[in-house]
């Protein structure tokens, strides 16, 4: 695990070389072990090295090829480098003389032996990019599912990329300047949507994309998607053989994570999917297991109990990291200036690597990704449910806006306000209704904000792409909802949230759940054997009786933080302030922001944490960065 930066087209830059270095300078929390950068007459290469697999400086980058053809700036690790390495010795052409141990010189032996069809041969999570020297063209790609990340700025016939927006920042070639449309999305879902970013100029390469470039032309391509590659034989699969294949899948992916020269651990909430991540790791691996928690004071978020229960059930060595308000209000400077781009989740996962880290920690295991693919939440259920209340579209408007205005005015909760919302819109569609389901505020609320006419909404157009033009419609409804969390919330939310907190303290987070064959079967799988009457039952059945009956059978709290406690208490200057210097750049209705956070401290039920701590989030990001609007 690294980080990388770049710039293609040195034309007008008089030093390349100190260009670059300041750029990977933006990164040196990824890379703490090793620095390099490299250049020639078109491109400068730059690399802060996190050493995991094969610690020697030998593999230290940018690295080149023997003949001195290629070299390669990587981000991430390949899991089945060994594989790969094995059949390329075998089988290349011209057998690789291979002078590491590392997967950073498989990777370049593979791109130079199959080209961009190497690709597909990768286990793993990347983003990296390899000069070809005789071509005289620079190949960028990034993994299936989006876990490394990776920013691209183009502008008068250059292009800078780089592991994170702040080296493209540093470089002094990007404008900072806010982006007006993403700046609604922002609002809208607390994050922005790729290949958008909050930057106005700079987008994502996309999940399972690479892109050339070279002989004055541009070229991208998808190479990996989740719905042609969905397992066509999954949906026939006996019960039997389903569970038994999900239970082979989940512990092969975890073993191939287990590869590391490096010491290495776990986070464990006590919940069913990071429970289930040690579990396995006990079965196959005979190093100590180190696991780690964030508990609370306030018993209704700690899930303590649950965590020491798993970690005695499999023999861990656990660290608890006890959180309190002061903690998170000392610890927030930190965590804003970790922050590459701003998201309204991300500081508890901070807390969690930074403990980690100091425990000698360097690689973690992570249960992110399987409320995605086995319908562990609330909107998995919440849209069966309106799949089989599809009649309601056809009462009379007016019928259906009192039903709403009776749904939400005795007990207004969040819950409610979301199914009042999707009873006045009267829609049913997947692609419609996943996207209310998704938002922080809704359009009203949202126009009030902004005071403008309000652009697309990214979700809704994602989701009708996924679905309508690329035919996802044909897989079964729970997997439809699953590749709406796999293009959205997953990627742009809790995966960037994940890379930017964790690689803040250079720990390596890998996720098995995220395993690119264990998706493809998952989402092959009939609704019947996920359906979510009872805690991701798919995943459990499968599992059989590794875990504790105490961790299937406990109510699900997720991951979170109390900050309404929080904001209402010890955050709430911090936040007071950072609301008040949002609305005085005129890009939201000061009038707007202060009913909303009067009516939040005033207890209003309507108004959740979530619609102003993302707010709070983004003038911070705004300020620390220079951001103009």
């Amino acid at each position: 695990m690294c980080g990388i930066a770049g710039v293609h087209g040195l034309r007008g830059i008089d030093d390349p070389g100190r260009l670059v270095r300041h750029m990977t300078d933006a990164l040196a929390h990824r890379g703490p072990d090793a620095e390099g950068a490299w250049t020639d007459d078109a491109v400068a290469l730059g690399h802060r090295r996190l050493s995991i697999i094969d610690l020697s400086h030998a593999s230290d980058q940018p690295f080149h090829s023997a003949d001195g053809r290629y070299v390669i700036a990587f981000n991430g690790e390949i899991y089945n480098y060994q594989e790969l390495r094995a059949e390329l010795e075998r089988q290349a052409p011209v057998p690789p003389a291979f002078r590491t141990r590392s997967d950073t010189e498989v990777l370049l032996a593979a791109y130079a032996t199959w080209g961009a069809a190497c690709l597909p041969r990768l286990k793993g999570m990347f983003a990296f990019a390899i000069w070809d020297r005789a071509q005289r063209e620079l190949f960028i790609a990034r993994d299936r599912l989006g876990v490394k990340p990776l920013y691209i700025h183009e502008s008068d016939g250059r292009l800078l990329f780089a592991s994170e927006l702040r080296a493209l920042l540093a470089s002094g070639l990007v404008p900072r300047k806010l982006d007006p449309a993403s700046l609604v999305d922002y609002v809208r879902y607390q994050t922005v949507h790729a290949p958008a970013t909050i930057v106005r100029g700079v987008r994502m390469l996309m999940p399972g994309h690479w892109l050339r470039v070279g002989q004055g032309r541009i070229e991208q391509q998808c190479w990996w998607d989740p719905i042609t590659s969905v397992r066509t034989d999954a949906a026939g699969l006996s019960p039997e053989r389903a569970l038994k294949e999900v239970r082979e899948h989940l512990a092969r992916a975890v073993e191939r994570r287990l590869v590391a020269d490096v010491p290495f651990g776990a986070f464990l909430s006590g919940g069913i999917d990071s429970s289930a991540i040690v579990g396995l790791m006990a079965e196959v691996s005979h190093a100590p297991l180190h696991t780690f928690s964030v508990v609370f004071d306030e018993s209704e978020f700690s899930e303590e109990r649950f965590a020491r229960i798993v970690a005695g059930r499999f023999g861990t060595h656990h660290t608890a990291i006890r959180l309190r308000p002061e903690d998170i209000l000392a610890e927030l400077p930190d965590v804003f200036a970790a922050m590459d781009h701003p998201s309204g989740d991300g500081p508890n996962t901070y807390v969690v690597s930074k403990v980690t880290k100091r425990a000698g920690i360097t690689m973690a295991l992570s249960g992110l990704g399987s409320d995605e693919i086995f319908a562990g939440y609330p909107v998995f259920k919440r849209s069966l449910a309106i799949q089989r209340a599809r009649w309601l579209t056809r009462v009379p408007s007016v019928a259906r806006r009192g039903a709403a205005a009776l749904l939400t005015a005795v007990k207004p909760s969040r819950t409610r306000l979301r199914m009042a919302e999707l009873l006045r819109s009267g829609v049913a569609a997947i692609d419609d209704t996943y996207p209310l389901s998704r938002r922080i505020l809704n359009d009203q609320d949202l126009a009030e904000l902004t005071g403008s006419p309000l652009p697309p909404d990214r979700v809704q157009g994602i989701m009708r792409t996924l679905l309508r033009e690329q035919q996802g419609h044909r897989l079964p409804l729970l997997s439809q909802v699953s590749l709406g969390e796999l293009s959205t919330y997953l990627p742009n939310i809790l995966l960037r949230d994940t890379d930017q907190m964790s690689m803040a303290h250079a720990l390596e987070v890998r996720v098995p759940f995220l395993d690119h064959e264990l998706v493809e079967l998952v989402l092959g799988i009939g609704d019947a054997l996920k359906y979510p009457h009872t805690p991701k039952p798919l995943l459990v059945r499968a599992l059989g009786d590794l875990l504790p009956r105490e961790i299937v059978e406990r109510p699900k709290m997720g991951f979170a933080l109390p900050w309404i406690q929080w904001m209402r208490g010890a955050l709430r200057e911090f936040c007071a302030v950072r609301l008040e210097a949002l609305g005085r750049r005129g890009v939201l209705h000061p009038e707007a922001l202060d009913r909303t956070w009067g009516g939040f401290l005033a207890g209003d039920m309507r108004i959740s944490w979530a619609r102003l701590w993302h707010l709070v989030v983004l003038e911070d990001w705004l300020e620390r960065n220079a951001i103009e609007v």
